[in-house]
């Protein structure tokens, strides 16, 4: 019950703090777990019954409104590092802190993490959310795949479709498209679709046809990724394999 209150409180400050935004003409879209929990309403319950906390708000936006973006939190109440705000840094992160204990991550243009998802001219296909497409490719370009990541993804892919759009659907041709030219990329997130199919989905405690669902959708995903032509970048990374590191490890991108 108490992570079931504090999860509506999240969700709805979240929801809030994007609706405020769109009034002001800041574009800030929602990632991460409290994105996929808006925007998979029906399969969210999943997060409680497989034990999925949610901690705090992260949102992704544009680093030319990052002035307009520090003024409409602080306008809000919420507090942020006057040095941060200051800095030279143009995708440098805001960290802003909220009076119930909870914190507000803002990124900048893209997530670099173990791969870059670049969001340039991607923040408009969604609200409050960024694509459902992204919100994909955010959770499996995770090398070190961890429980959480496994449950959000799990949740999105049980409440939408495959195909070629973006309307509460995930954008197969976008994703497929998108790996075609990064054999890295393209290797961890097949790899992670892989291990949740074959691996996680087996352990969870939801009934069967849940499950077959999901890996049908897995399925038609991987079949669609494997189906489309590589550029000649991926084909020759792809000789050379996993013997050679594909990916950053977070903890040296933040050090």
């Amino acid at each position: 019950m108490i992570m079931t209150q504090k999860h509506g409180f999240l969700v709805n400050e979240a929801v809030k703090i994007a609706e405020k935004a769109r009034e002001k003409d800041v574009t800030l879209r929602l990632i991460g777990a409290v994105a996929i929990r808006v925007h998979s309403p029906k399969f969210s319950f999943f997060q409680e019954k497989l034990g999925r906390e949610l901690s705090d708000i992260d949102f992704i936006a544009y680093s030319r409104q990052r002035q307009e973006i520090a003024k409409f939190f602080l306008d809000l109440g919420y507090e942020c590092d006057r040095r941060i705000i200051s800095s030279l840094i143009p995708t440098a992160q805001y960290v802003f802190e909220g009076t119930s204990g909870f914190h507000v991550d803002v990124f900048f243009d893209k997530l670099e993490m173990c791969h870059t998802i670049d969001f340039n001219d991607q923040l408009e296909i969604d609200y409050p959310t960024i694509s459902l497409a992204n919100l994909l490719l955010e959770k499996m370009q995770i090398v070190q795949l961890n429980e959480k990541d496994v449950i959000d993804t799990t949740i999105l892919l049980r409440e939408h479709d495959m195909g070629e759009r973006d309307v509460e659907t995930v954008n197969a041709n976008y994703i497929s498209k998108l790996l075609s030219k990064d054999w890295g990329f393209y290797y961890t997130v097949t790899t992670n679709l892989k291990r949740i199919k074959d691996e996680f989905l087996t352990s969870y405690s939801i009934p069967d046809e849940d499950k077959t669902n999901i890996k049908d959708k897995i399925n038609t995903l991987l079949e669609r990724i494997e189906g489309e032509p590589k550029s000649l970048g991926w084909k020759m990374r792809a000789k050379v394999g996993a013997k050679k590191k594909w990916y950053r490890d977070v903890e040296e991108l933040y050090r």
